[in-house]
């Protein structure tokens, strides 16, 4: 079948509503999923609404997708139809730049985005290169999987590439969509683990989420107090904060990571880095070896988004209870019953 039934956004910032295209012939080297459920990210609503100047309308968002392989292409591999997979915010690479051949496909030059030009994953199918597309273990609750292919391996991707031991102490700045997971990741790692909030509230959930400390994120004596305490502070939020306060709160060759897409610049003296041999960073999302690793690992520890459901139908409900940073932690609509 090449018709697809999906919900679109017509302009920047509308409502979805039903649509339907065409998706040609299957592609030799492609799969094509029957989505049964797909994750409501913060990047989705940059997309409808086109923050980033990149959306091509008709919009069908979605790049959180779990379901079962329904047709395979005559060049993939290692998949067959009627098996559980997911799929992320990439869908597609060359496979042969400097990038792809050393394992790092989503750093990928001419990398394919699930929902940039080309339709994503609230619909009834979803189609992707077959590299992008990774098997879900079946410890894994696929009602609730779906965030672990965008929020998940954004927030355990750094875990990896940055060598992060079990006695390093962590710091987690933001405890939302990201940072949720990121507690618990880090946990599981064996680290010491910090909270930073903004919200008073969520302290409770932060410690059963894995935090042996909470912090108040705006709190400048709190932050001063912890001068040169942590290896790792992983950024997961938007806002700007005392940032000077967190780098002073890095240990030697500590290192202050975003992941969080922070909208105003973000400034230092060089001597805040010299001096400690300090570093600033960021990442996006991560490889398909980095995204089976963490689906293990979470598999192996019983770690799982934290999601609140919404039938196909009442997507814009959805996007709207997004808007208010209401979720506890995040959106999934179910598009088709599981089974």
């Amino acid at each position: 079948m090449s018709t697809i039934n999906a919900w679109a956004a017509p302009s920047a910032a509308a409502p979805l509503e039903p649509f339907r295209y065409d998706a040609g012939p299957l592609h030799d080297d492609a799969v094509e999923i029957a989505v049964e459920a797909c994750g409501l990210c913060h990047s989705d609503l940059s997309m409808l609404d086109n923050e980033w100047g990149r959306s091509v309308y008709p919009l069908v968002p979605g790049h959180e997708v779990v379901g079962r392989i329904r047709a395979v292409g005559r060049n993939a591999r290692g998949l067959r139809e009627g098996q559980r997979v997911g799929l992320g915010w990439l869908s597609g690479s060359c496979l042969h730049c400097t990038p792809c051949t050393h394992g790092d496909h989503h750093m990928c030059t001419t990398v394919e985005e699930t929902i940039v030009g080309r339709h994503g994953g609230f619909a009834d199918a979803v189609r992707a290169h077959w590299r992008w597309v990774t098997p879900l273990p079946e410890a894994l609750d696929a009602a609730s999987a779906g965030p672990l292919f965008c929020g998940g391996i954004t927030v355990f991707s750094p875990l990896i590439e940055f060598g992060i031991r079990p006695t390093d102490r962590v710091g987690v700045v933001g405890i939302g969509g990201l940072g949720h997971l990121a507690l618990q990741f880090a946990r599981a790692w064996g680290c010491e683990v910090t909270a930073f909030t903004s919200s008073a509230a969520k302290a409770d959930e932060a410690r059963a989420l894995g935090a042996h400390q909470v912090v108040t994120s705006t709190d400048e004596s709190a932050l001063k107090a912890l001068a040169g305490a942590f290896d790792l502070l992983l950024v997961t939020v938007n806002v700007t904060l005392p940032w000077h306060r967190y780098l002073a709160a890095l240990a030697p060759r500590g290192r202050l990571h975003f992941v969080g897409a922070v909208l105003e610049p973000v400034q230092f003296r060089a001597f805040s880095l010299i001096g400690g041999q300090r570093s600033i960073s960021g990442s996006p999302t991560g490889s398909p070896a980095s995204i089976a690793t963490m689906l293990e690992f979470c598999a192996r520890h019983g770690i799982a988004p934290r999601t609140e459901h919404f039938p196909l139908a009442e997507v814009n409900q959805a996007v709207e209870r997004l808007r208010t940073g209401a979720p506890r932690y995040r959106v999934v609509v179910d598009v088709a019953a599981h089974s």
